[in-house]
Parts: C-alpha cells; sequence; structure tokens
C-alpha cells in the first residue's frame, strides 16, 4: 500500500482545482461546547468468564485467583483451600464515560481491557462489574458479552495476532444507577468554550450569535472573554435549552492557525490551509550504501598438509543521486503543495526538507512532530 501522505500528494497535484479556497462554513455546536457541561470516567475492576483456555494463568495472575475465590464464596461456594487450575477467568479493568445529565437507567458503552496474562478475550462475558467516579461512589454497573475485534491463534510452530485480542468493548453494557448532581437549569452562568481556541473564531463565534439575537430578539447575546471563552446572555423570556438549539444551528467560518503535523512513524504529513513558505533554494539527495558479502572457499594445494578455509570477501558500493535545486514558495497551500512535489520527494525526503526550512525560519508555521 502507497503511504498515506503520498496518496494526498498525488490527489492535490492531479487536481488542485478541486482545492477549496475559502473555509467551509461551521455550525457553532460543532466547534464550541457550554462550559460546566462534560462527561464524567468512570471505572471499575470486573472478571470476564467463558474464555476458550485463552484466559489468564492463575499461578502468574494471583489477583485473578482472588478475585475468583472471592466471587465463588459470596455465591455460597467454598474453593478457599482447593488448587484453581482453570484458565477460563480473566482479570479486566472496565471503563466508560458519563455522559452530562444522564439519568438512572439509561445505558453506556464500556471498554474492558485485559489485566493479566490472557491471550484473548473473544467470546468471553463480563459479570456484574461496580463503576465508580473519583469520589468513590458506584455510578453504574457494567456486564455483557464482549465485543472483541482482534484476533489471536498460536500453535506450536507459529502464531498469528491481527489487532488487539485482549481489548474490547460492550455496547450499551453499562446500566446507570446513579445521577451525577447538578442539572442544567443550575448552572450559574452560560458560556461557550471553543475546542480549538482561537481570538478570530471567538470573535467571529460571537458576531453571529449578536447578528441573530438581534434580529430576533432586539439585543445583543453574546460577548467574547477571551481566546477561548464566549459569554451569552439569554433573553429572559427564552428557555435555556430552546437558546442553545438556536444559537447551535448557526454558521461561521472558524479560523485556524498556520499549523504542521509530522507523523514520522507512518510518514504523514499534514499542511494546514494557511501555511505560508518563504522564498527558498531546496535540494535533496539521496544516499545509498550497499554492501554485499560473498564468502569464498580457498583449497589447499593437492598432496599438502594445508586445511580448507573460509576466506571473507565483502563489496561496499555507495551511490548519491543527482539533487535538483527548485525554488520552493508558497503563498497559499496549493502552491506549496506544487512546488514540494515538483522536487520530486518521498514522504521521509518531505519531513526533513520542512524541518530544515522551519530550521531557517522560512516556514512561517508552527511545526508540530508526533
Amino acid at each position: 500500500m502507497r503511504p498515506l501522505s503520498l496518496l494526498l500528494a498525488g490527489i492535490l497535484l492531479a487536481v488542485p482545482a478541486l482545492w477549496p479556497a475559502p473555509a467551509a462554513a461551521t455550525r457553532i455546536k460543532d466547534i464550541a461546547a457550554l462550559q460546566g457541561v462534560r462527561d464524567n470516567q468512570v471505572v471499575g475492576y470486573g472478571l470476564v468468564t467463558g474464555l476458550q483456555s485463552t484466559g489468564d494463568t492463575l499461578r502468574n495472575s494471583q489477583f485473578t485467583e482472588q478475585s475468583l475465590q472471592s466471587m465463588l464464596d459470596r455465591l455460597g461456594i467454598n474453593v478457599r483451600d482447593q488448587r484453581l487450575r482453570t484458565r477460563n477467568v480473566a482479570a479486566v479493568m472496565v471503563t466508560a464515560n458519563l455522559p452530562a445529565y444522564v439519568e438512572p437507567g439509561s445505558r453506556i458503552d464500556v471498554a474492558v481491557n485485559s489485566m493479566g496474562d490472557a491471550t484473548s478475550l473473544r467470546g468471553g462475558t463480563l459479570l456484574m462489574t461496580p463503576l465508580s467516579g473519583g469520589d468513590g461512589q458506584v455510578y453504574a454497573v457494567a456486564q455483557g458479552a464482549l465485543v472483541v475485534s482482534g484476533f489471536s491463534a498460536t500453535g506450536q510452530a507459529e502464531s498469528l495476532i491481527s489487532g488487539v485480542a485482549t481489548a474490547a468493548r460492550i455496547p450499551n453494557g453499562a446500566l446507570v444507577e446513579r445521577a451525577v448532581a447538578g442539572a442544567f437549569r443550575d448552572l450559574p452562568s452560560m458560556s461557550l468554550e471553543l475546542k480549538n481556541p482561537d481570538f478570530q473564531t471567538a470573535v467571529l463565534v460571537a458576531d453571529a450569535i449578536n447578528a441573530y439575537t438581534l434580529h430576533k430578539y432586539g439585543r445583543r447575546a453574546a460577548s467574547p472573554r477571551d481566546y477561548r471563552t464566549v459569554v451569552l446572555s439569554r433573553p429572559g423570556h427564552v428557555g435555556r435549552t430552546r437558546f442553545m438549539a438556536e444559537i447551535g444551528e448557526l454558521q461561521v467560518q472558524p479560523d485556524i492557525p498556520a499549523k504542521v503535523v509530522i507523523d514520522q512513524r507512518t510518514g504523514t504529513v499534514v499542511i494546514g490551509r494557511n501555511v505560508q513558505v518563504s522564498t527558498v533554494a531546496v535540494t535533496h539527495g539521496d544516499l545509498t550504501v550497499r554492501i554485499t558479502e560473498t564468502p569464498q572457499v580457498s583449497q589447499p594445494a593437492p598432496f599438502s598438509d594445508g586445511q580448507t578455509t573460509v576466506v571473507p570477501r565483502t563489496d561496499i558500493q555507495a551511490g548519491e543521486q543527482t539533487g535538483r535545486l527548485a525554488i520552493v514558495s508558497g503563498p497559499d497551500l496549493q502552491t506549496l503543495i506544487r512546488g514540494l512535489n515538483n522536487v520530486g520527494m518521498k514522504p521521509t525526503d518531505v519531513i526533513a526538507i520542512l524541518q530544515a526550512v522551519k530550521t531557517a525560519g522560512a516556514l512561517q508555521a508552527e511545526l508540530v512532530i508526533q
């Protein structure tokens, strides 16, 4: 398969006219969230049963054995003085996000991850597991059959692993038992918090809200407090829910900072729309070193007392491709992509060039290396 960055560069070079010049309008609800309305994380420890001899080795995972014994004790089965040898049980950690304003009786998704030396959770069932918050209170209870996307098979001479077989999910696997304190109507104030903080975006959001409320309610209802927060002033005769629904559908064109993101592990390069490069001359050549080992056998002369020996022979060849000197300048993204493609570089070469251009001070953007 070709790297993603090569495919993207090829598409941009082949059809440059399809790249949109202006930023697309985005709903306010997609770029901002109401301050104080957030998820809460819950976690629990449980057991997964029903595995096909792919669970924890109880001799190596003593916490699994202790948990199994405690569970059987609660069910009236005494196994304290016996040595358990089952491989169908695995100790797991269960995590979930509790949505804001969720009520008891609702269901949420949970993630299940193995703690011991289990090789696969496929086919297992999570037993009833309380999920607690940071305050120690139990907010949900998880139980159900696991959905595992990974696969693991091991034989005597070969093993096959696809994905992660020791991580699973249970859609709607937890039942909410307790509501988080606080309600929407109890918020002391209403403020929008931008997901990507920016002064220009905050002003655009406030202007869009004011234009709407001035036309419909005859007053302004938004004021940018800083580059992250827009304070709202709700008209008195409009409910909180209706007001948030109305302004959430308003569209703005958020301003994005000039940023280049590089993932050196996969060779992926993502260049933002506002990235510009001052005029620079770039050349790049690849140096290839090839080492070939061809050992030869040295035979002694007939009727001599010599011994047959292996004589090493090493052939080293070095070659460097001719690099072209090209002028790269980018007043916009489309021109920058075309200039980089004209040099004819691989993704790893593009990464090296961008780092060098940034060092030279010609890359007018933030360079993020992952």
